[in-house]
């Protein structure tokens, strides 16, 4: 069954900035993009260090330890060391909260 997790309420992620949520056991950074929030796994895929203390470059995320780039909006790797993609998950605003989706996109 599917689940929405309360993250924080829309005034607390301003525009270019993340909050991360534990969906039972698996980090996930819920980012601000002008207004349109994402959500993707806060796990680079190719160390696993986490990716929301990374910069926030456009609509691209820098991993902080060896740089590799990731899509905010899709989750796909734009620059090595890293090959694989990283999971997306469905965001909404319902009553001034942004939640997110405990089931990976697609």
């Amino acid at each position: 069954m599917t689940q929405w997790y309360d993250v924080a309420p829309v005034e607390e992620i301003p525009p270019g900035t993340c909050r991360t949520v534990d969906l039972d056991g698996r980090p996930v950074a819920v980012i601000n993009l002008e207004g349109q929030f994402y959500a993707i796994e806060d796990l680079c895929t190719h160390d696993g260090g986490d990716l929301a203390s990374g910069d926030i470059e456009g609509d691209v995320i820098v991993c902080p330890r060896h740089g590799a780039r990731f899509s905010i909006k899709t989750g796909e790797v734009l620059a090595p060391p890293a090959y694989e993609d990283i999971a997306t998950f469905p965001v909404r605003v319902e009553n001034g909260m942004v939640q997110v989706c405990d089931r990976p996109a697609g």
